[in-house]
């Protein structure tokens, strides 16, 4: 027995872990099908928790309104976080380059109570002198880009810095411009990591309370403070069942980006073997 747990101790203890995180998410989903409000005893399948989800229209609404938060600030964290990481990988001395990169990368280490308190006295600010933003959609798009975009540029930043870049400079000394090896080689390269980054802030944003709590006017609730609102007044059924769609959702898109990036991780091996075997076969590399 002891020689078995010694040999096993690694999967076991995996296990365990997985178990620890992922438990409460099936017991969640296993109660959103309770046929009462029970939270300690399932007591009989039932659809009604989910039927109630659809005439609900906080939740709907705070759905809808995360939903296009969510895109919006995701677009532009990629964006924004992509030009970031490109000035900081090619740049390496310019005016107040170790400035940028603090203030870059101070959202990931800042707690985001001090950055939603921040960004309300700037929005409040702005709009007693300019009578611009109004708390609402706009301002929570402002903080979850900038929250967004922090952790967009450490993902492009680190594909960036193991791009070869002389296949870049193969193709300015054929003739093609700044912009054209930029669209046409380092784009390309890249493209996976952007992607990743928006993934990463659509997922941060959609997610996130206390920069929306701040940020958030009256009447405009996102999703997670819907849920969250709900849960301070006691169990209710109906979160479950939301939270349940919402993790069935992201598992399948999550596994079908997984499933993209391997096919085209194999199809650009396949492309190099194949221009490998092309050159060894040209005349005079026999």
């Amino acid at each position: 027995m002891k020689n078995y747990l010694e040999k096993h101790f690694g999967k076991l203890w995996l296990v365990l872990v997985y178990l620890f995180l992922y438990l409460p998410l099936i017991f969640m989903v296993v109660f959103s099908f309770n046929s009462t409000r029970q939270d300690a005893e399932f007591t009989g399948f039932s659809l009604r928790w989910y039927e109630a989800l659809t005439r609900d229209t906080r939740i709907v609404e705070g759905f809808w309104l995360s939903l296009k938060v969510a895109v919006v600030s995701g677009l532009l964290s990629a964006l924004l976080g992509t030009f970031s990481a490109f000035v900081l990988v090619r740049y390496r001395r310019f005016a107040g380059r170790t400035l940028f990169s603090g203030m870059v990368n101070a959202p990931l280490v800042m707690p985001e109570v001090v950055v939603g308190l921040s960004l309300l006295l700037l929005m409040v600010g702005a709009q007693n002198y300019l009578g611009w933003p109004q708390r609402g959609m706009l301002t929570i798009i402002f903080g979850h880009t900038l929250l967004g975009m922090a952790y967009a540029m450490v993902v492009v930043q680190s594909r960036l810095l193991e791009v070869d870049r002389s296949i870049e400079e193969a193709a300015m000394d054929l003739g093609a411009r700044p912009h054209q090896v930029f669209f046409l080689i380092t784009l390309p390269n890249i493209f996976q990591a952007i992607l990743a980054a928006f993934l990463l802030s659509f997922t941060l944003s959609f997610d996130d309370v206390v920069i929306s709590e701040f940020l958030s006017g009256p009447g405009v609730n996102t999703l997670p403070q819907v849920i969250f609102g709900y849960a301070r007044r006691g169990i209710n059924p109906t979160i479950y069942a939301a939270a349940s769609l919402l993790i069935t959702s992201m598992t399948v898109f999550i596994v079908g980006y997984s499933i993209w990036v391997a096919r085209q991780t194999r199809q650009r091996e396949r492309e190099v073997a194949a221009a490998t075997r092309a050159e060894i076969m040209l005349p005079g590399n026999g």
